[in-house]
C-alpha cells in the first residue's frame, strides 16, 4: 500500500470536483490521450462533430459518454485507442448568428462585401469556437485532442474542393433547375433530410375557377391559396365522366384572371376533393413534374424571403403568410370562396431555422446519388457494416432504395465555396477548378477565346451544404487525401456512435464517400443513440425549457455520477427517459465505493505493508465466491460491450460492486471485534478484488476509480489507470458449487432478516437455526459466514428432521430452514394475529369469488379488470394456505 493511503487518512467525503480536476489534467499532461501509428491494432473512433459554435447539451453529454466507455475500454485493452475530436462549421447555424451579431450593431450583411461578411464570421468562430470541446473535458472525454479538426480547416477545406472537382469530372455532380426545398429565413436551399415535417392545424380553401366562355366553375381545395397566383393549369383525370366536356378548354385563375389550359393527367385522384387540381409549377413537385410533362409555363410567384414577386402581379412585396389571409378575403369578395374547412395535414419546416419551408423551382448543384449510393446499400444489407441496434437497417434500406438526387448547394456565404466559375451568359459556361488561374486555362480552352483575361471570370457566390464537408469526415480527419501512412492505419474506424436521426444526413453519406474514395466502409459499427427525454416524454430542448445544463449537473454531481445516470437508463437505439434522480444515484454509488475504501483503510495497520494480490485463500468459501463472482461479471460484461448493451454492462459492474462486494464481501472479511485491525492476507486479498473492481469499473466512471486505484498501491509516476490492463476471464476461477453454496447461505441470510422483521425481533436477539440439507458438512463448514451476519445462538442440521412447533420457516432450493420461536415470542399472541389475518383473507377472498361467480361481471367487464381479479383470487388463495399452515405449527 503506498504511503499517502498508510500515512494519510483518507478524506471523509469523496469531492469529485477537485479529483476530477486533478485527474483529467494528470492524464492531458501525461499525454495519455494522444496516438500515433504503431505496431499495435487501432481501435478508432472520430467524434461527430458538434456545432462549432455550440455548447454542450444532454444530447452530446449522451453520445460523448457512449464514445468515451467504449474507447477507454478499447485502451485498456491494448489497443491504439484514438478519439479524433473535431468541429463542423454548421454554414446555415453559424451565419445565422453573425448576422444576428450584425444586426445588433446596426450592420446589414447586405452592406458587408462577401469577404467582409466572412472576416466577422471567422472572428465570431474564433470567439465561440471549440467552447463545447472544453466542455467535453469535463465530462471526462479522452479525445486525441492534439488531432482536434474543424471542417474550414485549410487542408480539410483542400479535400471538400477536390471532392466536388472529382465528383464533377466523373459526372455524378451536375448543375440544373429543379425543384428544391427553400428555407425564407435563411435564404437558402435544403435537401430533403434537412425538412422536419410537422402536423399541424390547417385551412383547407375551396376556391372556384371559371372556364372560360361559360357560366361553368370548377371548385378546387387548397392549404396554400398564396400559390394561386402562380397557377398555370388546371389538371383533371381523363378517365374522369365528370370533367369530360371540359377537355380541350380552359379556365380562369380567379383574381389575376389568367387563362390557363384544362390539362389531363392521370397523376390526378378521381376520389380525393372534387378531382380537381390546381398545378403551379414553380412552387410544388408534383406540380412542377406535370409542367414539365405538358409543357406549362413557370411563374415564380414568390421571393427569396417569402414575399411575393413581380411575376405575382397581386400583393406584391406583401409576406406569404399575409397573403394568404388577404387573398381569401379577396377570393370571398370576388365570389370565389366556396367554404373554408379544418384540415390537418403535415408541412415541411426548416430544420435550423424552424420555419415553414416553400418549395421552389431553382438552378443548384446536385450529386448523381442513384450509382454512388449501391455499395454503400449492399454493405449494410450484408453486414459487412453493422447497425446496433439493427431495427435501423430496415429504415437505412428505405431511404437508400429511393434515393434522389442530393442538393449540395446553398445560398450562403460562410463555408466551402463552389469551385464554379462563369466566363459567359449561357447555360454551360463555366467551368470547374480549383483555383481562379487554372479556371481561366479552362475557360480559355473550353470557350476557344484565348483572350478571356481573369476579369471575365466570376466565382459561384453558393457554397457546398455542411454535410458535403462532413461526409468526408473518417478520411479527412486524417489527412487520407493527401497522406496514406495514418489514414491507411486508422482507417476503417471501428465504432460510430451517432443519433438515428442524422442516419441519412451524415452516416449514409459518410458510407457513400468511403466506398467511392476508400473502396471501403468507414467504420465497422454504427451504435445509434436515442433521444434524451423529460419524464413527461418530451424532448429536451432550450426552447421547451426542460433541458438542464449539463454543467450544472457536473458541478452538483460530479462527472462520474452523471455519466452513471446517463447509461444507466439508455439501451441502444431507445430514447432515455431522463431523470435528474439518476445522476443522484450516480453520486451516491460514488459516495458508496469511496466509503468501502475508507472502511478498509481505516481498518489497515500502520506498522504492515500491504500488497494488493488476486492469490486467494483456496479454503475460503467467500473468497472463492467473489473471485468468482468476478470472473463471471468481466464474461457477462465482455458479451454485453460485444452487443453495445453498456447500460447492461454498467448495471452488472454496479451490482458486483455495491451488492456483491460492499454489502457481503468486505462484511464478512472485516475483523470479528470492533477496533481490531483487518488481517494482512485478508486485507491483501480484498484490496486486490478493490483494483479489479476498478479497471471494470474505469471506462465508466473514470475519476473516481482513477482516484482510488492510484491509492491502492504504490504507483509509479507514469501509472495510470486508464492504460492498465483491462480484466480478462479465467475460466478456471469459477467455481460453480461454490458460487452455488454462498447464494444459498445469502438466501438463509436474508431469509432470517425477513423473519426477524416479520415477528418483530430485534437484530441482536440470539436465534436458534435448525437447517434440514442433503448437504449438512459444507453448511457446517461455513456456519461462521451466518453467525458473523446474524445473531445466532445455536445450528442443528440434519438430513432428516420435522419441522419444530411454534416455528418459522424459510424453503431454500431443496433445504428447509427453521427458528423456534417459543422462547422469542408470546406464542398465544401470534396465533391471535395469524387467525386475524386469516378471516381478513377470507373475507377478501368471499368479495373477490362473489365478481368472478358473476356472469355479467365476466362476461361484460374487460379482460384486464377480470384477469386483475383472478390474479387476486390466486394471490390470496396461496397466502390463506401459507397462514393457516402457520397457524397449525403453533398448535
Amino acid at each position: 500500500m503506498k504511503e499517502a493511503a498508510k500515512n494519510k487518512e483518507i478524506p471523509a467525503q469523496y469531492n469529485p470536483s477537485n479529483i476530477e480536476t486533478k485527474w483529467y489534467d494528470y492524464w492531458m499532461k501525461e499525454n495519455y490521450f494522444h496516438s500515433t501509428p504503431d505496431d499495435r491494432e487501432p481501435f478508432t473512433v472520430v467524434i461527430p462533430p458538434p456545432n462549432v459554435t455550440g455548447v454542450l447539451h444532454m444530447g452530446h453529454m449522451l453520445n460523448n459518454t457512449i464514445q468515451d466507455v467504449l474507447v477507454r475500454k478499447a485502451r485498456m485493452q491494448g489497443f491504439n485507442a484514438c478519439w479524433v475530436p473535431g468541429t463542423d462549421h454548421a454554414s446555415i447555424a453559424t451565419e445565422a448568428k453573425v448576422v444576428r451579431k450584425l444586426r445588433e450593431e446596426g450592420i446589414k450583411k447586405s452592406d458587408l462585401s462577401r469577404d467582409e461578411f466572412m472576416e466577422h464570421a471567422w472572428e465570431w468562430t474564433h470567439k465561440h469556437g471549440g467552447i463545447i470541446l472544453e466542455q467535453l473535458k469535463k465530462l471526462g472525454a479522452s479525445c486525441d485532442w492534439d488531432r482536434t479538426t474543424f471542417t474550414m480547416d485549410e487542408k480539410y477545406s483542400e479535400s471538400v474542393i477536390d471532392t466536388f472537382i472529382d465528383l464533377f469530372n466523373k459526372g455524378k455532380i451536375y448543375r440544373g433547375a429543379r425543384m428544391i426545398n427553400w428555407d425564407p429565413a435563411a435564404k437558402t436551399a435544403l435537401s430533403d433530410e434537412e425538412v422536419i415535417h410537422k402536423e399541424v392545424n390547417s385551412k383547407l380553401y375551396h376556391v372556384r375557377y371559371q372556364v372560360e366562355g361559360t357560366d361553368e366553375y370548377v371548385t378546387i381545395a387548397t392549404t396554400r391559396p398564396e400559390t394561386i397566383l402562380g397557377d398555370t393549369a388546371v389538371c383533371i383525370n381523363p378517365n374522369d365522366e365528370r370533367y369530360t366536356h371540359l377537355h380541350g378548354k380552359k379556365a380562369i385563375v380567379p383574381l389575376v384572371n389568367r387563362e390557363v389550359p384544362i390539362i389531363l393527367d392521370d397523376y390526378v385522384d378521381m376520389e380525393f376533393g372534387t378531382g380537381c387540381l390546381k398545378v403551379t409549377p414553380a412552387h410544388d413537385v408534383n406540380d412542377y413534374d406535370l409542367g414539365e410533362r405538358h409543357n406549362l409555363e413557370t411563374i415564380n410567384m414568390m421571393n427569396a424571403d417569402g414575399t411575393i414577386s413581380e411575376e405575382g402581379e397581386l400583393y406584391v412585396g406583401m409576406d406569404r403568410f399575409d397573403v394568404r389571409k388577404q387573398i381569401v378575403k379577396d377570393l370571398d369578395e370576388a365570389g370565389n370562396l366556396v367554404e373554408v374547412e379544418d384540415y390537418q395535414n403535415k408541412v415541411g419546416y426548416s430544420e435550423r431555422t424552424d420555419v415553414v419551408i416553400e418549395p421552389r423551382l431553382s438552378l443548384q448543384w446536385w450529386v448523381a446519388m442513384k450509382e454512388l449510393s449501391q455499395p454503400a446499400l449492399e454493405n449494410v444489407m450484408n453486414d459487412n457494416i453493422q447497425f446496433h441496434p439493427a431495427k435501423f437497417k430496415n429504415t437505412y434500406r428505405h431511404w437508400m432504395e429511393n434515393v434522389r438526387d442530393w442538393c449540395i448547394s446553398r445560398q450562403l456565404w460562410w463555408g466551402h465555396r463552389i469551385p464554379a466559375y462563369y466566363y459567359g451568359e449561357g447555360e454551360n459556361d463555366f467551368v470547374v477548378a480549383k483555383s481562379a488561374e487554372e479556371a481561366l486555362k479552362l475557360a480559355q480552352e473550353k470557350s476557344g477565346n484565348a483572350s478571356l483575361t481573369a476579369a471575365d471570370l466570376k466565382q459561384d457566390e453558393d457554397v457546398l451544404d455542411t454535410w458535403f464537408s462532413s461526409w468526408l469526415w473518417p478520411i479527412s480527419v486524417f489527412d487520407g487525401f493527401y497522406e496514406k501512412d495514418e489514414v491507411d492505419y486508422y482507417y476503417p474506424t471501428n465504432d460510430l456512435v451517432t443519433a438515428p436521426e442524422i442516419m441519412f444526413f451524415w452516416v449514409a453519406r459518410m458510407i457513400i464517400a468511403g466506398y467511392e474514395y476508400r473502396g471501403e466502409m468507414p467504420f465497422k459499427n454504427v451504435y445509434y443513440t436515442g433521444i434524451v427525454r423529460d419524464k413527461q416524454g418530451r424532448k429536451m430542448s432550450k426552447s421547451l425549457g426542460n433541458s438542464p445544463d449539463p454543467l450544472d449537473l457536473i458541478a452538483q454531481y460530479g462527472a462520474d455520477g452523471v455519466r452513471m445516470g446517463m447509461l444507466f437508463a439508455t439501451p441502444a437505439g431507445n430514447d432515455l427517459p431522463f431523470d435528474e434522480k439518476l445522476c443522484e444515484q450516480g453520486s451516491k454509488f460514488c459516495n458508496k465505493i469511496w466509503n468501502a475504501f475508507r472502511f478498509l483503510t481505516m481498518n489497515m495497520d500502520e506498522n504492515e505493508t500491504y500488497t494488493p494480490t488476486m492469490v486467494i485463500d483456496e479454503d475460503n468459501l467467500v473468497d472463492r465466491w467473489m473471485l468468482s463472482r468476478i470472473n463471471q461479471t468481466i464474461k457477462e460484461v465482455e458479451d454485453d460491450f460485444q452487443n453495445y448493451r453498456l447500460n447492461d454492462a454498467l448495471k452488472k459492474v454496479y451490482s458486483l460492486i455495491w451488492d456483491d462486494f460492499c454489502d457481503w464481501y468486505i462484511e464478512l472479511a472485516k475483523p470479528n471485534n470492533y477496533g481490531d485491525k483487518f488481517d494482512v492476507a485478508k486485507m491483501n486479498i480484498a484490496l486486490g478484488m478493490f483494483e479489479q473492481l476498478m479497471k471494470l469499473l474505469h471506462p465508466f466512471m473514470p475519476f473516481i476509480s482513477e482516484e482510488i486505484w492510484q491509492y491502492i498501491d504504490e504507483r509509479s509516476n507514469k501509472e495510470a489507470l486508464c492504460i492498465s490492463e483491462w480484466p480478462s476471464y479465467n475460466e478456471e476461477q469459477v467455481f460453480e458449487d461454490d458460487i452455488a453454496l454462498f447464494e444459498r447461505i445469502q438466501q438463509m441470510v436474508s431469509s432470517l432478516r425477513n423473519i426477524r422483521a416479520e415477528m418483530g425481533l430485534s437484530p441482536k436477539a440470539d436465534i436458534e437455526i435448525q437447517i434440514k440439507s442433503d448437504d449438512a458438512e459444507r453448511l457446517n463448514d461455513n456456519y461462521w459466514i451466518i453467525r458473523k451476519l446474524q445473531s445466532v445462538k445455536s445450528l442443528y442440521i440434519a438430513s432428516v428432521m420435522e419441522k419444530p412447533k411454534a416455528s418459522a420457516s424459510a424453503l431454500i432450493d431443496k433445504d428447509e430452514l427453521y427458528v423456534p420461536l417459543a422462547d422469542l415470542i408470546d406464542v398465544d399472541k401470534e396465533k391471535e394475529r395469524i387467525q386475524k389475518e386469516i378471516t381478513r383473507v377470507e373475507g377478501f377472498l368471499k368479495g373477490v369469488n362473489g365478481k368472478l361467480n358473476n356472469a355479467n361481471f365476466v362476461d361484460n367487464a374487460p379482460d384486464a379488470v377480470v384477469q386483475n381479479e383472478r390474479n387476486k383470487k390466486r394471490d390470496g388463495e396461496a397466502n390463506l394456505e401459507k397462514l393457516k399452515a402457520q397457524l397449525k405449527d403453533f398448535e
